[in-house]
């Protein structure tokens, strides 16, 4: 099983410069890859224009979104932005994809909250087409848009939810991979890649879909504080989601072990580990903890 680690960019104060340290040392501790999440609403940095800047400095990791919330943007700008990285990195990025669960960064944006599942059916076919030098709209035939990507047929698409129907039915018909939710117990993360890769043969797709989970960590003397108050400002608006989250965040080098043996037991091909900091450190203690395993 792969392993990847997050990297942090809620914070105000995080800058270009710790953004190109902390990709350096990501990949010079062999990390498969460097992942962000997305939000709206908050005082972050955009995760894109994030990993853009990781591809100028490094060479080798992947650069994966887990998850961009894709009905919140506008379809043909994301297919350019995703294509764009796609070629300046040499076909390393991997979308993640969700529709999240915070209706602020609907009303913020101007979109359905209560209509995200469909908008983001919608989206895909159009970001395939594109990403295939096609017009986003047949019957109007206006193309290309943006760059074609190094990897044939686009990035790699890796379809998220909590909504088990919906996202096999995605994963099948778009996806290349299912991104299994933070805060699911190894059980529900094996029932869930058991459907996608029963679903996914039945469909007569070649192959197996990659199937990526991740979580969050932390470390050190301080660790248990770090993740309640990580929880509390990330997910505090919803109380039960806190628990469940509380819950999966790993605080010690032997429960980070014994996850990641549950996670490979469960088929999951690459964990990705978010930090509950931003401390440069976090990088090289995840590195020598999953190096002993």
């Amino acid at each position: 099983m792969k392993i990847g680690i997050g990297l942090p960019i809620r914070e105000a104060h995080i800058d270009g410069e710790f953004i190109t340290e902390w990709a350096r040392r990501a990949e010079a501790a062999g990390f498969s890859s460097l992942a962000v999440t997305d939000r709206v609403v908050l005082n972050a940095k955009e995760p894109l224009i994030a990993l853009a800047v990781a591809a100028a400095v490094t060479q080798r990791i992947r650069l994966m979104t887990t998850a961009v919330v894709v009905p919140t943007r506008e379809t043909t700008l994301l297919a350019r932005q995703c294509a764009s990285i796609d070629a300046l990195s040499g076909g390393r990025f991997s979308l993640g994809i969700g529709v999240a669960v915070r209706e602020e960064d609907y009303i913020a944006t101007g979109y359905d909250y209560h209509k995200r599942g469909k908008r983001l059916d919608e989206q895909l076919p159009i970001l395939k087409r594109i990403w295939a030098g096609e017009a986003a709209d047949p019957e109007k035939k206006i193309g290309p848009i943006g760059p074609i990507p190094v990897r044939p047929g686009g990035p790699e698409v890796l379809i998220g939810g909590y909504l088990a129907s919906a996202v096999i039915r995605r994963t099948v018909a778009w996806g290349d991979g299912f991104l299994a939710p933070d805060g699911m117990a190894p059980d529900q993360v094996a029932g869930l890649i058991g459907q996608v890769n029963e679903a996914w043969t039945a469909a007569g797709r070649a192959g197996t879909p990659r199937n990526v989970h991740g979580g969050y960590f932390a470390l050190g003397p301080n660790a248990e504080a770090q993740a309640d108050e990580y929880t509390e400002v990330n997910y505090g608006f919803k109380p039960e989601l806190a628990a469940r989250m509380r819950k999966g965040i790993v605080t010690s080098p032997e429960a980070i072990r014994e996850m990641l043996k549950r996670r490979e037991d469960a088929g999951v091909d690459e964990y990705v580990f978010r930090p509950c900091t931003e401390q440069l450190d976090s990088v090289s203690q995840l590195a020598d903890v999953v190096a002993g395993r």
